[in-house]
This record gives structure tokens, C-alpha cells and sequence, in this order.
């Protein structure tokens, strides 16, 4: 099998977010909340994904993935998600043949809080160098390695840490 996971990565980003999305309304109906709201960004310039308003909590979320057994230790949050109310990033970790979510990684706050500090961070780089081969840092983004996120077993304790 040629490397899908490289080849078709918008797709397979686009189908985990479908299928988050989905599977987080399945969950609040499970839990008798039949109102909520879902609203995708168009453009990522703002820190976040996707917006949820479920149980008068407004969510901006960010969405990670990463398959399992993957090499990924660390992820890149642009610090706009801050000045969001309730900004969280969720780190989906899937299995990489079905896609079947595994668990998940959390980084964010109660809700109402906002996100956690940014501070002390590394700043990410370019992954590309410019002509001489510097890589310029990108200041807007920073990186948050694996250990400080929280690990969430189940999509009903996710909906807890995100709805209350």
C-alpha cells in the first residue's frame, strides 16, 4: 500500500473531522442535549477548527490527529486560540487503517476558562528554509509537546471536559 496517510492527508483531515463531528452530536444526544450548534472555519488563520455550542458552552476547537503508533510528540497551536473564550485543542488519536478514533488528547480548560497559557513555549519555525537555509520563526505558533496534554479515554468523558 503506497503511504495514504501522505498522499491523501487533506482527505483523510477532512473525513476525521467529519467523523469528530458526528460522533460529538451522537454523544450529546446520547446524553439527551438535542440542541447544539456546529459552525467550521473556512480559513485556520484564527487558531481553530471548528466551533461547538452545546449546553450554553461555546467551544473553539482546534483539532489535531495523529494515527497510532505514530512518531508525533508534539503539536503546533497558533496562540489566536487564546483570545478565544473556551479555546481547546483536541488531539484525535486514530487507528491508521480504519480511522477508528483511539483516543484523545486534551489540551484546553473548564469551560468558560480560557485556553491555557502559551507562555514558555517553544516558538515553531518554518519548515522551509529561505535562500541562505534560515528558517525563520513563526511567531503566531507554538509548540505544546505530548506530556501536556491530558489523556481522555472516551468521547462521553471528552464531551464532559468540553460541555461540563
Amino acid at each position: 500500500m503506497s503511504n495514504a496517510h501522505t498522499e491523501y492527508s487533506s482527505f483523510r483531515e477532512n473525513v476525521i473531522e467529519h467523523l469528530f463531528i458526528g460522533r460529538c452530536l451522537q454523544e450529546l444526544w446520547k446524553q439527551k442535549v438535542f440542541k447544539a450548534e456546529v459552525l467550521r472555519a473556512d480559513v485556520d488563520g484564527s487558531g481553530y477548527d471548528i466551533v461547538i455550542e452545546a449546553r450554553n458552552r461555546l467551544r473553539h476547537i482546534q483539532l489535531k490527529a495523529s494515527f497510532e503508533g505514530g512518531a508525533t510528540r508534539q503539536q503546533k497551536i497558533n496562540v489566536s486560540l487564546a483570545a478565544k473564550p473556551s479555546g481547546c485543542v483536541v488531539w484525535i488519536v486514530f487507528d491508521p487503517d480504519t480511522l477508528d478514533f483511539r483516543e484523545f488528547l486534551w489540551f484546553g480548560a473548564d469551560p468558560g476558562s480560557p485556553l491555557p497559557s502559551l507562555d514558555g513555549f517553544k516558538t515553531a519555525r518554518h519548515t522551509k528554509g529561505d535562500a541562505t537555509g534560515f528558517k525563520a520563526e513563526r511567531t503566531g505558533i507554538k509548540i505544546v509537546p505530548r506530556g501536556r496534554f491530558e489523556k481522555i479515554a472516551t468521547l462521553a468523558e471528552l464531551s464532559g471536559k468540553l460541555f461540563g
